[in-house]
């Protein structure tokens, strides 16, 4: 469902001239394509839904990483751009869940697994991903499980 969504906003870019935009989404759909391509060689089918959500949130992190080094480095315009695409990208993932549902998430998942300490925090994330990839910054995440999970 999501890999026919990208493909009919690439159309409706390239109806609207939208180059930016049309630009973004064939970056996206090439990555998708060698993701497609190291699944194949894995020997599974074509990439699910929940793979592209996780490679669209890699994708995001990396152009809001570049947009930093290129503010650090003086280069307003491409830092512009980098946020540009972040957020034509961001378009594509659902809703993210705010502080107090992710904090809901993270307390369901340690009761579902039972957790009981910081040793088990793999288990609680491993838990999260499963229900909420897409959904929920992982790395902002971590930080709460582990607050969680030490008492705080």
């Amino acid at each position: 469902m999501l890999r026919a969504r990208i493909t009919a906003e690439m159309k409706e870019a390239m109806k609207a001239r939208e180059q930016q935009k049309l630009s973004t989404i064939r970056m996206i759909q090439a990555a998708l394509k060698d993701k497609d391509i190291e699944a194949r060689g894995l020997g599974k089918g074509e990439t699910s839904d929940e793979d592209i959500l996780a490679l669209l949130q890699k994708m995001i992190k990396q152009r809001q990483e570049a947009a930093g080094v290129y503010e650090q480095g003086g280069r307003p315009e491409l830092a512009e751009t980098e946020r540009a695409e972040a957020q034509i990208i961001q378009t594509f993932l659902p809703r993210q869940l705010d502080e107090a549902e992710t904090k809901a998430a993270i307390a369901d998942a340690i009761a579902e697994t039972g957790a009981a300490g910081p040793k088990d925090m793999g288990k609680v994330i491993a838990a999260l991903k499963g229900k909420y990839t897409g959904r929920m910054d992982f790395g902002r995440a971590s930080g709460l499980v582990k607050d969680a999970l030490a008492g705080k």
